[in-house]
């Protein structure tokens, strides 16, 4: 693979979506959301992320149309790729759209799409959705068949899966940081935008940040439970502070 010139500091995509889980934990209106997106623009957030899961555990329908309509950035929104789902998106059409992998079962998400299953599924739904002019991401492994094969079908963007990064630790760590070095390189030559998430937090985003290759770094469980130490603007500005330092 060719070497890159890298990028500048990528840019910091907040995840609200604990605020919410916070919010129905009790079924009460409170915290807003649309509060919560705009005190994390306030403290630096490049732009807000949400994922509205099929079982609307946090994230509700009027939320993601509430943060698209007030917030000062715009909005990627995480959805899994079902008819419901895409009709939604095409009502909303948000700056962004990151298709996910989703089970009912699962606490969070838990890794990449299986994209050799549904290739031909997918080619159609993101064209649909970037026929609207949303820009579109597929949620992978730092695996390099499916990078090529994103490519194959034409979207504009991967989000590659940290997990497993950020839950090892080591040479452990150090195999994965050279996995997504080389899924990212290969994405970047073949002219997708390279994005990044999950996991990461204030003790591991320098090295991911480090790589230089990432346009965006989505995260939010970690800056959410910071908040409540130190506000989430502070939170936020702290985390930007972290991928300077990368």
């Amino acid at each position: 693979m060719r070497p890159h010139v890298k990028l500048p500091n990528p840019k910091l995509g907040v995840n609200i979506d604990h605020v919410a889980t916070l919010r129905q934990a009790r079924g009460t209106g409170y915290p807003s959301i649309v509060n919560a997106a705009l005190a994390a623009e306030s403290g630096g957030a490049d732009f807000i992320t949400v994922h509205l899961r099929e079982d609307r555990r946090h994230i509700q329908d009027s939320d993601v149309f509430n943060l698209k309509r007030e917030i000062k950035t715009y909005l990627n929104l995480e959805l899994a790729a079902t008819e419901e789902m895409k009709q939604i998106a095409l009502e909303l059409v948000p700056t962004a759209v990151c298709v996910v992998p989703e089970k009912r079962e699962e606490i969070t998400t838990e890794g990449g799409l299986n994209i050799t299953k549904k290739l031909s599924y997918l080619a159609q739904f993101c064209g649909e959705l970037s026929a609207q002019g949303i820009t579109v991401a597929l949620f992978l492994e730092p695996d390099l068949t499916h990078v090529e094969l994103a490519a194959s079908i034409g979207v504009s963007a991967i989000e590659l899966h940290t997990g497993e990064y950020a839950n090892t630790s080591g040479a452990g760590r150090k195999k994965e940081l050279d996995r997504l070095t080389q899924a990212a390189s290969l994405g970047r030559e073949l002219g997708l935008i390279m994005n990044a998430g999950h996991g990461l937090d204030y003790d591991n985003v320098q090295e991911v940040s480090k790589i230089g290759l990432f346009t965006d770094l989505n995260i939010g469980h970690s800056i959410v439970c910071k908040a409540i130490d130190v506000g989430l603007p502070s939170a936020v500005k702290l985390m930007k502070d972290q991928l300077k330092k990368g």
